[in-house]
Order: structure tokens, then sequence, then C-alpha cells
């Protein structure tokens, strides 16, 4: 049974506003270093795994083993979703929390001393491995219970789709922050970054976990997860009850985020191998475009899950997967043009499609599950997007480059994408300005 400190049902006005704050700053916070960790893998798998790890292999088949490796993260982030799912549902937010934060960071840092294959032949790719898994069950049970942290502490219904969205805020946080360290320390003299250079960031994880770790600890536990414990709501078996009572909901969370998930690791991973190793652009001039375009997320993402709290959840997110579909096609042909300028804005107007999407998709997404499961099923429905969409994507897209020698087909893939999330997010209720806490609201009976 849960066991928690249930002042945050007898909070005043005041305080209850001023934890508010302290939970959307700590979930923020929290995600941003979560990111930092696994996009540092991204960007660094384009720039230097293919060379330390499958020296022996040709370009292209060494970029899609490392980007092999690069999806293991994914494909593990649906096993933290349930894992942490059932505990965030069992025990509370707060101490989910900090164990995911936990082990990200230590599975980061420790990337930092992997030996490459000069040192210990293939087994240097094998650790990797391992490594890449761990991040994903991390940062597959950080989401739910970061945007829960978050929403679970709003009162005003009307503003649950900008609250939720800080804590997507910590996705293009994480992705400046590592693109900047990537930055940093490419400007080491000779080859001194590719030999040892790119370690240092991995290393830096861990004073970024020790901030995180002294954030969290400060909060206190959603009042709807205290509610839950009071009333002797807390299910036992959490996530096997989501899976049997919202199966619709899990699988439809996961397909709404086709054209969100695949096209982003499109553009901020596969677009270092593609720009290096095609157009023939500078890594440093791809960090930057991509450092750039986080910081313009800074704005658009929260934007956007204001938007979503006016015109509605769904609107908002099948007008962004609608104009994903259509900037594909627009993204490639500004990148193949060759004009620097022209590249550069290519990468910063990407993540706007992107962002609408984004910014209201933590509403969207927890608002179709019960509190008593909210943790489970909405971690299992978004992680779930990780092995279809955002893994495989940089992969694919490797491949139907390779393949067809044409970008147009990355295209196609990208619309392919744009239209399942149509589909599967006209399928989902709008719970747009409603109160989701209520007793029974929308819970299914058996």
């Amino acid at each position: 049974m849960a066991t928690l400190d249930l002042d945050a049902t007898r909070l005043t006005a005041s305080e209850h506003q001023r934890q508010l704050r302290r939970a959307v700053i700590a979930s923020t916070i929290g995600t941003a270093i979560e990111w930092y960790d696994f996009f540092l893998y991204s960007t660094v798998t384009g720039l230097v795994f293919a060379k330390l790890f499958f020296p022996h292999s040709d370009p292209w088949v060494g970029s899609l083993e490392a980007f092999a490796i690069y999806a293991v993260g994914f494909v593990a982030r649906p096993i933290g979703a349930a894992i942490f799912g059932h505990y965030g549902d069992r025990i509370g937010r707060k101490s989910t929390l900090i164990a995911t934060l936990l082990l990200m960071g230590l599975a980061t840092a420790a990337v930092a001393v992997v030996p490459t294959y000069a040192s210990i032949g293939i087994w240097g790719a094998v650790i990797l491995t391992v490594l890449r898994f761990i991040q994903g069950v991390g940062v597959g049970g950080e989401w739910g219970g970061s945007v829960l942290m978050s929403m679970e502490w709003a009162r005003d219904d009307r503003s649950r789709g900008l609250i939720a969205s800080w804590p997507q805020f910590g996705v293009p946080c994480g992705l400046f922050l590592a693109n900047l360290a990537v930055l940093a320390f490419s400007q080491m003299a000779g080859d001194q970054f590719l030999a040892w250079g790119w370690r240092i960031p991995f290393a830096l994880s861990i004073i970024l976990v020790g901030v995180g770790l002294y954030i969290r600890l400060g909060i206190l536990e959603t009042p709807v997860f205290s509610k839950l414990v009071a009333e002797r709501q807390v299910d036992r078996t959490p996530m096997l009850t989501v899976i049997r009572e919202y199966p619709k909901e899990i699988l439809l969370s996961a397909f709404a985020r086709m054209s969100e998930q695949a096209p982003f690791y499109i553009f901020t991973a596969f677009v270092f191998s593609y720009g290096i190793g095609t157009l023939h652009v500078s890594r440093d001039f791809l960090l930057t475009a991509v450092l750039s375009a986080s910081v313009l997320s800074f704005v658009s993402i929260p934007l956007c899950g204001h938007i979503s709290d006016q015109i509605g959840r769904k609107n908002m997110y099948m007008l962004g997967a609608a104009v994903t579909g259509i900037f594909g096609f627009v993204y490639f042909a500004m990148l193949n043009t060759g004009s620097l300028t022209i590249i550069f804005l290519a990468i910063i107007l990407s993540l706007i499609p992107h962002d609408m999407q984004y910014g209201p998709q933590a509403a969207l997404i927890a608002e179709s599950f019960t509190g008593r499961l909210r943790y489970s099923g909405s971690s299992l429905g978004y992680q779930l997007a990780s092995v279809i969409a955002g893994g495989p994507a940089p992969l694919i897209a490797t491949w139907l480059y390779g393949m067809f020698h044409s970008a147009t087909a990355i295209a196609v893939y990208i619309a392919i994408c744009a239209v399942v999330t149509l589909v599967a997010t006209a399928m989902m209720t709008d719970y747009t300005g409603k109160d989701i806490n209520a007793a029974g609201a929308h819970q299914r009976r058996t």
C-alpha cells in the first residue's frame, strides 16, 4: 500500500499555488536533465559512434549499426513505462521520479568510460547497447511522472494544456544542453574530440543528476494521488488494470505520436549523418542549427499548449500533424539546395510542426486515463510510440536514402506517419476544459 505525506490535501489556496509552481519547475528541470542524457547519446551517435565502435564497416553500414544501438533505447522505453508506471500509481509520482532520474543519470555517466573497438573490439558496442537500454528504461518512466506532477496540481481545468506543456519544455532544454555541450567540446584541437573529448559531456551528467535530485526531493506528492491514498483507491496492479480497461486509449496514444516522434528524430539525429555525409556541411554548423531550433521551441511548446486550451486539444494536435506531413517535402527540398542559409533555416523551422503537437500532447494523452491508472496508462501509450516511431526513424531514414538515393523517400515516410496520426487522433476523446479528476471521471466499468 502506498504511503505518503497527505499535506497536499490540506493546503490553503496560496500554499497550493506555491506548490504548483514548485512542481512545474521541478518537473521541467528534471525532465530537461533526463532529455539531456537521452539526446546527448542521439547527437554523438551521428557524429562519433560509427567511427569508434564500427571502424571497419562501410560508412553507410556503420551508420546503420550505430543507429541500431541508438534504437535500443527506444525499445526499452515501454519497459520502463511498465515498470515505473506501476510504481507511480502504487507508491506515488514523487518517489518514482527520483528513481528514474538516478537510473538515467548513472547510465549516461557510465557511457563516458566505455572502451572503443580499438581497445576491446565488439564488446565496446555490446556495453554501449546495455547502457542505452538502461537509459531507455529510465526515460520510459520519466515522462508520465513529470507530466502528472505538474498537471495534477492544476485546479483550473481550462489551463491544463499550458501547465502540462512545461515538462514538455524539458525536451528543447535537453536538446539545447546536449548540442551545446557537444559543440563546446568539439572545438578541441585536432582529433582530440574524437579520441576522448566526446566523453566529457556524458560525465557531466553526474552533476546534473545532483541538481535534479535536490529539486525533486523538495516537492510534495500531488493532491490527486494523495486523495487516492486517503480514499483507499490505489489499484493493486495498475499496469494490468489499465491494459484491460483502456486498451483503445493506449493504442491511440501511441499511434497519435507517429508524426511527432518519427520526424523529430529525423530532424535532430539523422540530420547529422545526412548533413555531413551527403550535404558535406560541417559538424559545428549542424550543431549550431539544431541548437537554434531548440531555442525557438522554448516559446513554441508552451504557446501551443496554451492555444490547445483555447481551441481544443485535438484541433491543435491535428493541425500540427497535417503541417508535419507537408513540411517533410519542404524540409528536404530546402536542405538539398546546398545553400548554408537555407539549410540553417530548414533546420530551425523543422521543430515548429513538432511543437504544434508536442505542446498539447501531454494533456491530450494524460486526460485519456483516470487518476488511479494515469501514470501507467499515459506512460505506456506515450512510450509505445518509441518502438514504432522514434527509435526506428533514423534507421529507416538511413535505409531509405541508401536504397533510393533520394530524400523524397524519407519525406514520403514522414507523410505516412502524419496520416496515421490524423486517423488516431480523430478517434480520441477531447477532454479539454473538463474535470478529469472528479470521482469516476471517464472510468471503464467492468
